[in-house]
């Protein structure tokens, strides 16, 4: 087509469009309230956003929790200084039963001046001035009682903070100290240091366990959040809040699940556990903690309670589910009940909080649409929970989440769904659509987890390599978007929507 042509035929299009009109006709009666609880965030420790992340402890490996003692390994983050040798051992009592481990550090004989070991931190440590940050741990020996001296030393040797503590003796004493630094580091290769007087402990070993050190926290929680993530995050303004998972409730095993009551009171009594995700929880990170975080963020907490079944395929038979049961209503009491009547509501209040924490969703289990916990979660996991618990709560008003897919028939039936979409950006276009045709039956649509994965539809789990996303783009960004309008104008039916927010 020749360049006139082409112009003439422009002008005829523009005189069509000009002529043409569009009318829009909005129907009033068809309009619902968008609940308040319809966007918010999923939680759980992977890649280590909790450890390492949100949760502000700076000491990476604190109480060489879930390793083999007298290995390479169990020294991870931590260094000698001055030619000290260091070993995590358990040949001795460690500083509880929850913590049987501790470092052993042995000073050579004929050592002078200051000796001991660092901690590197997660990928450094940040020194800032001003800030008050706040530490602890635990010392003995059989031999040595003079001082230990704590500090905050740039790579090039700087000394930023430090304080000197003394009354070593030879059984486990807890030693508390904080420190305010006058100046900033440039960078946050830096580490926290511990030291011994080395001619005072010449040829002596002093056994160190469960360290700690914090900076200020969000909202000055103790044991509690970062600032500059928990402000980030506080100013989205989630409406909900769905914790501890995801993948790092179930465990690998039955053995290795998320157990709440190992995530409450002093630190010194939480065992830790291997993550979901391939590194320890601290467990630091527990069961309050979250629970103060979804009242400090205005989020209205979504309860995961285990259900029977782990990530290796171990799943609990109906005879001898009891237990587990009764563990999910000793949590619930835990969270909701009286402190003046009820065991597990004073243990609350012992731990600092007399008044009841809000809840109203329970979600049973975690992604029961696998083919290996399906089955099992339809035949009885299910029913043995949701039976039981609404035994228990009679009047509660809670409202109990399946996490099966909305095909599978469940008794009782269920009345919210847990729904998880993870795919290319053009199914998340294609789909935003999906709930305008969705059965308005009762049934409350919880859309737990959702993000664009993947620019291979073959490859929505799989490596870089064949099309998985290391990090979010724009495309994903504006197809999850155009998902999120759906959920939005729908919204009669999905009453809430999560996905994970530090990744």
């Amino acid at each position: 087509m020749g360049l006139l042509h082409k112009l003439v035929a422009l002008t005829l299009a523009a005189g069509a469009l000009a002529q043409s009109s569009l009318r829009i006709q909005v129907a009033k009666s068809t309009t619902h309230a968008i609940p308040s609880t319809l966007y918010g965030w999923m939680w759980e420790d992977i890649n280590h956003s909790g450890e390492g992340g949100l949760y502000a402890e700076l000491l990476q490996n604190r109480a060489f929790q879930t390793v083999t003692p007298h290995t390479p390994q169990a020294l991870n983050a931590w260094s000698a200084y001055r030619g000290a040798t260091l070993d995590v051992t358990n040949n001795i009592a460690g500083v509880s039963t929850a913590l049987p481990n501790s470092l052993q550090a042995k000073v050579p004989a004929g050592s002078n001046g200051q000796i001991g070991f660092d901690n590197s931190g997660y990928w450094g440590i940040k020194i800032q001035s001003g800030w008050k940050y706040t530490g602890s741990f635990y010392a003995r020996s059989d031999s040595y009682t003079g001082s230990v001296t704590v500090a905050l030393v740039s790579s090039s040797g700087t000394t930023y903070a430090t304080t000197t503590l003394s009354g070593v003796t030879n059984s486990w004493k807890k030693f508390t100290f904080n420190f305010t630094p006058s100046q900033s580091a440039p960078d946050v290769k830096n580490v926290f240091r511990v030291t011994v007087d080395g001619a005072s402990a010449s040829g002596k070993s002093v056994y160190f366990g469960m360290f700690s050190l914090f900076p200020p926290t969000f909202k000055g929680r103790q044991n509690g959040m970062r600032v500059d993530l928990g402000e980030a995050l506080a100013a989205t303004k989630p409406r909900v809040w769905r914790f501890p998972g995801g993948n790092n409730l179930e465990g690998q095993t039955v053995a290795k699940r998320w157990k709440w009551n190992e995530t409450i009171g002093p630190l010194e009594n939480r065992p830790g556990r291997p993550g979901d995700w391939g590194y320890a929880n601290t467990n630091g990170l527990g069961l309050m903690e979250y629970l103060n975080w979804a009242e400090d963020i205005g989020a209205e907490p979504i309860l995961g309670i285990w259900a029977g079944y782990a990530l290796g395929g171990e799943t609990v038979p109906e005879s001898q589910l009891q237990p587990y049961l009764q563990e999910a209503i000793n949590e619930i009491q835990f969270i909701t009940g009286d402190a003046n009547t009820n065991q597990w509501a004073k243990l609350r209040a012992q731990y600092g909080r007399t008044a009841p924490y809000k809840l109203k969703y329970i979600e049973i289990g975690n992604e029961d649409f696998a083919s290996a916990a399906s089955g099992s979660y339809a035949q009885y996991r299910w029913r043995v929970f949701v039976n039981g618990l609404k035994a228990a709560f009679p009047n509660s008003g809670f409202q109990y989440i399946a996490t099966t897919y909305p095909s599978t028939t469940l008794s009782p039936a269920y009345t919210h769904i847990d729904v998880h979409a993870y795919n290319v950006p053009k199914w998340f276009i294609d789909h935003a659509l999906e709930y305008d045709k969705y059965p308005r039956n009762g049934v409350q649509v919880f859309v737990g987890e959702y993000a664009v994965t993947s620019t291979n539809p073959s490859c929505i789990y799989g490596t870089p390599a064949c099309g998985r996303l290391e990090y979010p783009t724009l495309q994903g960004a504006v197809a999850e978007a155009a998902y999120m309008t759906g959920l939005e104008r729908n919204s009669d039916v999905v009453f809430a929507s999560t996905c994970e927010i530090i990744v």
